[in-house]
């Protein structure tokens, strides 16, 4: 969420009670930071951690994305070690070539609940997920999907392999466009004048006098939700949405969100990713390192193609959510390798000595070709060649796993819309084109 145009939760607005000593810092359109340099404009979003503002930088007169820490200590020192991993990653992309949020100034503030380091980022667009969302979860073409892929890609390989370090929580929410998908929402596109002064009584941009008409509308949109789905039980249609054209959609798109980050040499912390995104070395807590964002970078791909996510743990009766993790991996992958499955710190809560789970027993495998297929519809042809690209990035084993270099010269990410179809669907997908790949 560190620089998104309409990033944060589309549900609801930060805890107000957070608004204290140690929290968030208040902000109104028109207040300004860094000696009047930036211009607060919009409120973009909002994190455990941090708000982000829309901001006018009047040095440059460009839109930028204001990240305002909590002040409470822990929470600096997050920051800091957050600004260091930025300032890397920008002075070593001087070219502005390598697909990661460029981190433009940083500086110290001081305020009511506190004293606030604050990051300067670039002004992005919209998340992918947000993109996902866009599309009506139908999964976007497959040359839309490669070009986002080489995107992530080219990033992956500049911090791995050039700087040695791990992102540890790559997911859709943390890939921006570097547009916003409606051309309303960029401060640019749409020529909006920036606000100059001081906007009064428009506190925290307008949270506190819009929480309670808030709630009830959210209130209001699942009423009618549950209505809706009352209706389709009792035997109504279901009105299927098409999925939209992106054809004017800019794909280009960039990795942020480096909070969590860590160099190789200093793992941070035993439990990484957000779990859906989540290695099986994670789970298993058998040691993690540059593998680990290539498992995520496939899970988004998936997801990407195809509107939903790999993998969608719940725990349930007799087993955790750890478990059933597992288990939706082998269904997908097949039987985890037994050296692997009682390998980690965490293997005996799951595994018997010969590799089996011990409270899920039968589990059917379905080949993630044979799954995009039939379920997802895509062209015979195209599934097995996207599922060709994501198995050897989803190996049990994290050694085995291709680096960020060697998937871009995958002939899948290189093919071209001569060389094949996309999603075509019915007898067509069983067309087998000349030249592949």
């Amino acid at each position: 969420m560190s620089c998104s145009s309409s990033s944060g939760s589309e549900e609801e607005d930060e805890d107000l009670d957070c608004y204290r000593k140690g929290g968030y810092h208040a902000v109104r359109v028109g207040d300004t930071f860094s000696g009047g340099r930036y211009v607060a404009q919009r409120k973009l979003g909002w994190g455990q951690f941090s708000t982000v503002w829309l901001a006018y930088d009047t040095q440059t007169s460009k839109y930028v994305a204001l990240k305002i820490q909590k002040s409470a200590p822990e929470f600096a020192q997050s920051a800091l070690h957050e600004i260091q991993v930025l300032s890397t990653l920008t002075e070593n992309d001087p070219e502005n070539k390598k697909c990661v949020i460029r981190l433009l100034d940083h500086f110290k503030h001081t305020g009511p609940n506190g004293q606030h380091l604050c990051m300067v980022l670039e002004f992005l667009g919209d998340s992918i997920l947000q993109l996902i969302r866009y599309n009506r979860y139908k999964g976007l073409p497959l040359n839309k999907v490669r070009e986002i892929c080489k995107c992530i890609l080219t990033a992956l390989d500049y911090i791995h392999r050039e700087l040695n370090i791990l992102h540890t929580d790559l997911k859709p929410e943390n890939i921006l466009l570097i547009s916003t998908i409606n051309p309303s929402k960029d401060p640019i596109k749409s020529k909006t004048e920036p606000v100059l002064n001081k906007v009064e009584g428009n506190v925290n941009g307008g949270v506190a006098l819009n929480a309670i008409e808030k709630k009830l509308k959210q209130r209001a949109k699942r009423a009618v939700a549950r209505i809706s789905a009352r209706r389709i039980s009792m035997g109504g249609v279901k009105a299927e949405k098409a999925e939209r054209c992106v054809d004017g959609i800019d794909f280009r798109c960039k990795v942020v969100d480096f909070g969590n980050a860590c160099w190789a040499s200093a793992p941070m912390a035993e439990e990484i990713q957000t779990r859906q995104y989540r290695a099986p070395e994670v789970v298993l807590q058998s040691g993690y390192s540059f593998a680990v964002d290539m498992w995520s970078f496939a899970c988004t791909a998936f997801e990407l193609a195809t509107g939903e996510m790999m993998f969608a743990p719940k725990p349930g009766q007799g087993f955790s959510e750890d478990e059933d993790h597992l288990a939706l991996m082998m269904e997908l992958l097949g039987k985890i390798p037994r050296k692997i499955a009682v390998g980690g710190l965490r293997s005996k809560e799951y595994f018997d000595r010969y590799g089996d789970l011990k409270r899920i027993r039968r589990i059917k495998n379905t080949p993630l070709n044979r799954l995009l297929s039939d379920k997802f519809k895509l062209s015979v042809n195209d599934a097995r060649e996207f599922a060709d690209f994501l198995i050897p990035i989803l190996d049990f084993a994290p050694e085995n796993r291709p680096t960020a270099e060697q998937c871009l010269k995958h002939p899948w990410l290189n093919k071209t819309p001569e060389s094949g179809i996309d999603k075509v669907d019915g007898e067509m997908g069983k067309l087998q084109i000349k030249g592949g790949k």
